[in-house]
């Protein structure tokens, strides 16, 4: 992989389990198969529905606002450093394209919260080392190991993972 093909799935789940990452950049998507993946589909068709989602090629954001800002609506009721370093390479993909995007709101319909990530030189180093770290993972000979399995409630990968 190129540092231009790591989008925001690949950040996210960097950051939540390597191995799905590395399953991920081999073409394996249960996702669809999941009730929770679906669940969070349905969520966002629901949500803000009067923006238009911004494709950057490998990174396809919600929507950004007129002021700059990238808005991404999230299934689960509270934020995870997956969905924040998500949105701050959605961030850092937009300034390579000419967009001063200022920073991220992460929405949580479920519990009716935001929260809001300023973007500066520390998230631009941050995405930076994410798609590195990203592309060590990806570029592996190996797949990962998997996680504990009580970290592994909810995820669409769980049944390659576990299954024996």
């Amino acid at each position: 992989m190129r540092p231009e093909d790591i989008g925001g799935v690949h950040i996210k789940y960097l950051h939540h389990c390597r191995r799905q990452l590395w399953l991920y950049a081999r073409g394996v998507r249960p996702e669809q198969l999941s009730a929770a993946v679906q669940l969070g589909e349905a969520v966002h068709d629901l949500s803000y529905r009067r923006n238009s989602p911004v494709d950057l090629g490998a990174a396809v954001l919600d929507f950004v606002d007129g002021e700059q800002w990238v808005h991404e609506v999230k299934s689960s009721s509270r934020s995870t450093t997956a969905d924040e370093a998500q949105v701050v390479h959605y961030c850092y993909r937009l300034r390579q394209v000419g967009v001063a995007a200022r920073g991220a709101v992460l929405h949580y319909p479920k519990t009716r919260r935001t929260k809001k990530i300023e973007y500066g030189d520390a998230e631009a180093a941050r995405a930076e080392r994410d798609i590195a770290e990203a592309l060590a993972v990806t570029d592996a000979a190996e797949s990962p190991p998997r996680l504990s399995r009580s970290r592994c409630r909810g995820c669409s990968f769980v049944d390659y993972c576990w299954s024996d």
